[in-house]
């Protein structure tokens, strides 16, 4: 099974044209970084419409032109991290979403952005909470995202640990992790109890997960192997002018995991 990141594809139309060219194209289900433009009503009949589920949203990067990518670790920004994450929490509540992606944003790394950090996502475990939702922490490469807060996997294992919240998970990004540590299969199962979603992408290019130096195919049966029963987001850049035209991976990794 395989998630639609609809941050990426189909970016040429609408989000609720996004929901349906998924569906079409033969996705299990789907997930998306920033929809808020589009009411939550619309997002949800097209959902209900096309019988797919939305696995979570990202709260608002905050202003990217001068450099945010993210809120929640920011010290003296605490307001505005909260309220992007009622934000997302009840707009995801409304479109039935299971997650919120709560984006760290850039930090130096030390103590006190940790400790907003980690009182933030307590407070986004909480609200989440309410809405039988879970909260999800996602480490980024340093090339992509220079400075981003969380950008390894053994510390959001141990922070996840620390607060004791059940609604706290990771998500395993395979792309961002392989540029920064490697080691992908182990690193999974060492950690998969603390893993609640899982995507993928071509490494270096963040294309279309058939190309690049990781071969998704074997990476994607030891993850089944391992329990994991989710969809697994594609979350790529397509290398073509639509995401159409790259979609040969989607049927030749479904005929792969049914030999």
């Amino acid at each position: 099974m395989f998630s639609a990141n609809l941050g990426f594809l189909f970016t040429d139309r609408p989000m609720v044209d996004r929901i349906h060219a998924a569906s079409k194209a033969g996705f299990d289900a789907l997930e998306c970084h920033f929809p808020y433009d589009t009411p939550a009503g619309l997002v949800k009949a097209a959902l209900e419409e096309t019988g797919l589920k939305m696995l979570g949203l990202n709260t608002v990067p905050g202003d990217v032109a001068a450099g945010d990518f993210g809120l929640c670790a920011l010290p003296g920004r605490e307001d505005e991290a909260r309220a992007a994450i009622d934000q997302a929490v009840t707009y995801g509540a409304e479109i039935g979403a299971a997650n919120v992606h709560v984006m760290a944003g850039k930090t130096d790394g030390g103590d006190r952005a940790e400790a907003t950090y980690r009182e933030n996502l307590a407070y986004a475990c909480d609200q989440a909470a309410a809405k039988n939702m879970s909260i999800l922490i996602e480490p980024i490469n340093h090339r992509d995202v220079p400075g981003y807060h969380l950008s390894l996997v053994e510390p959001a294992a141990a922070l996840i640990a620390d607060l004791g919240r059940d609604n706290l998970k990771i998500m395993f990004d395979c792309y961002h992790t392989q540029i920064m540590q490697g080691d992908l299969t182990e690193r999974l199962r060492r950690h998969m109890g603390a893993i609640g979603h899982i995507q993928i992408a071509a490494v270096p290019d963040r294309g279309e997960p058939d190309a690049g130096e990781v071969h998704f195919p074997n990476l994607i049966a030891a993850i089944r192997d391992m329990g994991f029963a989710g969809p697994i987001g594609a979350e790529y850049k397509p290398r073509g002018a639509t995401t159409e035209e790259g979609l040969g991976w989607l049927a030749a990794f479904n005929e792969q995991r049914t030999r």
